[in-house]
């Protein structure tokens, strides 16, 4: 848990990894290590889930070897076949710093409720472990957004568990489908205002409040969504704070 007692969230629209050095391999980006340096602490412990992947073990094991360059003390929830841990609440709340993967946020939702782990993460998140994640692993801290859980046509989800009380855009940049469709859900009340994130860029709540963006990306952005009327929205721009790669 951080040291300064803050509930943070560090909700990545995309490029949480780069290609690593030797073929297949995967390193993190800065956004990441932003997010371990959250914690405050010297060696954080940092628990993995691919909940979203069906727990997809090569994915996870390529978060082991991507994490070998810092110094952080890493584990992983699995829910398939079974929980890997006698209690997972307790496991999410020994944790300094979540990372969640992509995939499909409508399964992962389903699944962590039915495990009663949507209770465990807000517990955490208020006690100060910083909850972060990329794609379906940023949405599922949001209201909700738009997502390809379903189909490869995007649809508006509204099941998330909402620790903010905004809607999210993630690959905002990368797949047309997406800035459309969040802006006719914001216009039309099916999602609430919200934020989304370009590649490489990411929305970092306090408590309950949107206070920054920060980038890998010199050419990404962050963005705020605002409903405008009864059928209309507005869009405005967000400078990102640029970090390392």
């Amino acid at each position: 848990m951080n040291r300064l007692g803050q509930s943070h969230i560090l909700a990545i629209g995309g490029g949480s990894f780069r290609p690593g050095a030797r073929q297949g391999t995967m390193e993190p980006s800065g956004l990441l290590r932003y997010a371990l340096d959250l914690t405050g602490q010297d060696r954080p412990r940092l628990g993995l889930l691919a909940t979203a992947l069906g727990d997809d073990q090569p994915w996870l094991l390529k978060m082991y070897a991507a994490f070998q360059a810092f110094d952080a003390e890493v584990s992983h929830l699995a829910l398939f076949p079974q929980p890997n841990v006698p209690d997972p609440r307790e496991w999410i709340l020994s944790q300094d710093v979540i990372y969640v993967s992509g995939g499909s946020v409508a399964n992962l939702a389903v699944l962590w409720r039915l495990h009663g782990l949507a209770e465990a993460f807000e517990q955490a998140w208020r006690a100060g472990v910083v909850l972060s994640g990329q794609s379906a692993g940023a949405l599922c801290w949001h209201v909700g957004g738009n997502t390809d859980s379903f189909g490869p046509a995007l649809r508006p989800w509204a099941e998330g568990l909402a620790l903010v009380p905004y809607s999210c855009g993630v690959h905002y940049n990368s797949d047309p489908q997406r800035r459309t469709l969040l802006h006719e859900s914001v216009a039309s009340g099916e999602l609430p205002d919200g934020y989304a994130a370009d590649e490489g860029v990411a929305l970092h709540y306090v408590g309950g409040e949107f206070i920054q963006a920060v980038s890998v990306d010199p050419g990404g952005f962050a963005y705020r969504i605002e409903r405008d009327g009864d059928a209309g929205v507005k869009e405005f721009r967000v400078e990102p704070r640029l970090l390392t790669a």
